[in-house]
């Protein structure tokens, strides 16, 4: 792949979905597929599906179709999911403790290394092995153990100062479920998770589809 060609994020949020069914097409034993068959199962057109691998190089034969181990790894190298990141989540309410709990993060290669609160009751304790650190040990956490990325499932109120605080440390990436937009250089990463807008274009979904 050309490194400097510009990728549409419309593409890239379409990589997930192929390798989470080209997994599921492994699991079932199903060992090469045409972009026919696979825009069957994806609700995307052969066409499209084509365009989008071909920004990567194709990876297709004609007359063969794709094959599917071998395609689910490419998209894993692409997705970066072919080695691991570390991360820390940074608030232990309800929130943390489930993204704690979702085993698939390490099937993905995420690996959760620590969880950080101001709650000094839950100093000492693990979620589903993870040890409960305070968040003035943050900074130092970070620097030691390579984190990357950061999940912080905090209130707004202090989101902004923690966001600044992890970025300083040097982490690549925050997954921010604040309600609230982060102020911070440009090469670090935000993915807002703004769960009360996800609900409202859920809402307006079910709306219109009736009419």
């Amino acid at each position: 792949m050309d490194n400097n060609k510009i990728i549409s994020s419309a593409v890239i949020r379409r990589l997930p979905r192929y390798y989470r069914y080209l997994g599921e097409l492994m699991e079932g034993g199903i060992q090469r597929i045409s972009s026919n068959e696979l825009s069957t199962k994806m609700k995307v057109t052969a066409s499209q599906i084509r365009q989008d691998l071909n920004n990567f190089g194709g990876f297709g034969q004609q007359g063969y179709g794709y094959n599917v181990k071998s395609l689910y790894d490419e998209i894993g190298k692409i997705l970066g999911i072919d080695h691991t990141h570390n991360m820390i989540i940074i608030g232990a309410g309800n929130l943390g403790q489930a993204i704690i709990n979702y085993k698939d993060f390490e099937k993905r290669g995420f690996i959760i290394k620590g969880v950080f609160d101001n709650d000094m009751k839950l100093e000492g304790k693990t979620i589903s092995g993870v040890l409960v650190r305070m968040t003035d040990k943050m900074t130092e956490f970070i620097m030691e153990n390579n984190i990357e990325i950061v999940a912080l499932t905090i209130p707004k109120k202090c989101a902004r100062e923690i966001g600044k605080i992890v970025a300083d440390a040097g982490v690549k990436a925050i997954w921010n479920f604040a309600h609230t937009d982060l102020n911070l250089p440009d090469d670090v990463i935000v993915e807002n998770v703004h769960l009360s807008e996800s609900l409202m274009r859920l809402s307006y979904t079910i709306a219109n589809k009736s009419k």
